[in-house]
Parts: C-alpha cells; structure tokens; sequence
C-alpha cells in the first residue's frame, strides 16, 4: 500500500462518505482544501434536493410551492434525466411513485450525480488517484496504487452474509453501484405495483451491481434493474458502456458478458473467504446490441473518467 495517503469520512445526505486520497502530495494542504471543497459540494446539494428538508427545492415542488419550470438548472436536468430513466425503464424507476406517501424523491439518482459534480473539485486541483464511497456507490479515478495501472478492488457484499463478498472487481476510472436487500433492508419499492421489489413472489434478485463511467446513472439502473428482477441484466446491457452482476433469489450469481473483464479471477479471492461456495454462476450473454442512453450533463459537469 502506498505511504502517502489521506481518508476523511463525513455522513451526510443520509449515508456516509468517505473520500480516499492516495500518491505523492495527498495529505497536502491544497488536497486537503480540495476535499473540503467537494464536502461543501454536497452539502450543498443536499440543500437543495433533501425530500426529509422542508424548505428544498425538491420538497417545495412535491409540496406544489415551486413549479418545477421555476426551480434551479441543477433540478430541472436532474428531473429531466428522472423523466428520461422512467421512459426508458418503463417506469421502474419514478421518481414521483417510489415511496409510499408519492412525494417526489430522485435520490436514486441525485447521490451519485451529487457524487460527480463534488468530484470537479478533485479533478481541478490535479488528484488523479482516488476513491470515492457513498454509501457503497463507489467512484474511483487512478490507482490504489499510483502509477500501476492496476486501478481499484471493489467487493461486492454478499447479500446474505454480511463481512463477505461474492466477487472482486478490478476497476479504473469507473463507477460502481449496488443495489439489493442488505443496508437498508427491503427499502427498494416498485413503483409500478404500489408494492415492495422485495415482497416475496415479487423479487427475483437479492442484489444487482452496475459497473460503468457514470455514478448517477450507474446507481439509477441498479435500481431500476433490482425493481425488474429477471429482466434486470438483458436491459442493463442495452445501455451503452454498462454491466451488471446480480445474485438472485437462489443465490445464482449471473453477470453481462462486458462484466467479465474487470472480474478478478476466482482464485484470487478464494483465499481466506467462503463466500462464494454457496454460489452457483453463468455468465449471461445479451442477444441484442448496446442502444446508448442520451446522457446529456449541463455545462462544467464532472470529467470523464481516466
């Protein structure tokens, strides 16, 4: 591991963030201004997208006192994006009929954007090796290791054991996010029954993780794939430059075939964990091409990753 590094951990937006700075430099004065920065990003952000504020943007809308065309640039492209997930995932993901009371709640998208948008801040003072983990929404750029090429190892959770993983990840420069049943427990409702995702009959999946460049929309197709179920990998492979892993109900683990390069080989995860054991696996191959998803950013959004 590299000597030179700096974590800070902040809870916020209703989870806990923690930003991992790693290579020459990172416990500087001007990384950690950097840092601060970035928290003051989403701090902010919460402000003004918070569903539990009563004097958010987001809570004045679902309260009928900001019409939605009167609200800032920030909450007219996430809501437009909202739209836009809905359209396409035929309404497993909705913003205005995930919770029980139907006040409107685009968390599912907002955390990761929120994450991305903080993260200019970062990229503009010249860190290049870092990770980002919201809540288990991951974002990372560069090295653990800088200068390796070798990028990061991501686990993801086993759903029915906490403390284990079901696989490794070996990912740079890219987004990860899971949703399932752990956490929060069965938190996740499908919007398009009026009832849980995780009722029993309901849900074929115990979780579903989304590899890709983007965080906010990483983080929506793991939810709206986790509220489809079985249909969860054919459509994450329709969109352009995304994988997914899921473990089902039977604790089958199945994965898109642009999963596998950045799944670490078994064996070298089988050393000091079981985990896996109990897991049968078959990679799942799309019959269809990739249809790219507009993902349109305002001006000045986060960089591409590296």
């Amino acid at each position: 591991m590299t000597a030179d590094r700096d974590v800070r951990v902040e809870a916020l937006m209703g989870t806990v963030v923690t930003v991992d700075v790693r290579g020459s430099g990172a416990s500087s004065e001007a990384v950690q201004s950097a840092v601060g920065r970035f928290f003051e990003a989403l701090h902010a952000a919460e402000l003004v997208f918070s569903p539990w504020l009563a004097d958010s943007e987001i809570s004045r809308i679902s309260d009928g006192r900001l019409a939605p065309a009167d609200a800032s640039p920030d909450v007219r492209f996430v809501l437009s994006a909202c739209d836009h997930l809905r359209a396409v995932s035929d309404g497993a993901f909705d913003v205005r009929g995930a919770r029980l009371d139907g006040r409107l709640d685009p968390s599912g998208f907002v955390k990761g954007w929120a994450v991305e948008e903080a993260a200019r801040h970062l990229d503009d003072a010249g860190l290049r090796d870092y990770g980002i983990n919201a809540g288990g929404d991951i974002l990372m750029r560069g090295d653990a290791e800088p200068g390796t090429g070798a990028g990061w190892r991501v686990g993801v959770r086993d759903p029915d054991h906490a403390g284990r993983v079901v696989r490794v990840l070996q990912v740079r420069g890219q987004a990860v996010a899971t949703s399932g049943l752990y956490e929060r427990g069965a938190h996740i409702r499908d919007p398009r029954k009026g009832n849980g995702a995780s009722d029993p009959g309901r849900s074929t999946l115990t979780s579903l993780t989304v590899v890709g460049p983007s965080l906010a929309w990483a983080d929506a197709y793991a939810t709206a794939g986790f509220v489809m179920g079985d249909g969860a990998l054919e459509w994450v492979a329709g969109r352009a430059g995304y994988a997914a892993l899921a473990v089902d109900a039977s604790r089958r683990l199945s994965w898109t075939a642009d999963m596998a390069p950045v799944l670490e080989p078994l064996l070298a995860m089988d050393q000091g964990t079981d985990s896996h054991e109990a897991l049968t696996r078959r990679p799942f191959h799309a019959s269809h091409g990739h249809r790219a998803d507009p993902h349109r950013r305002r001006a000045g959004s986060s960089s591409p990753a590296r």
